[in-house]
């Protein structure tokens, strides 16, 4: 399992909270994302960590599952962060409606 903590800075966001009849705790709207599902862990002190997970699409997965084209997707990313993509023009003149 890699490290399940990628991050130290904790900042405390609601203090003194307590369950309710069914044991739920409300979490603050500015700590949760839109479409975002969480995976629960806790330690044997009781501390729980929430983990932020988001779904994708079926048709993307091949993506994550394939660990050359993922590289060459993070490093087009950061070369064109770094100002190094180059224009090619439009390909509009390849599009097509047909699926």
């Amino acid at each position: 399992m890699t490290e399940l903590i990628k991050d130290t800075a904790f900042e405390m966001v609601a203090n003194g909270v307590k369950p309710d009849s069914k044991r739920r705790i409300v979490l603050p709207n500015d700590t949760v994302g839109e479409g975002v599902t969480y995976h629960i862990y806790h330690n044997s002190l009781g501390q729980i960590v929430l983990d932020p997970q988001v779904s994708i699409p079926a048709y993307e997965v091949w993506l994550f599952k394939n660990p050359d084209a993922l590289a060459l997707v993070k490093q087009g990313l950061l070369e064109s962060a770094q100002g190094l993509a180059k224009s090619r023009g439009s390909f509009a003149k390849y599009a097509s409606d047909a699926s």
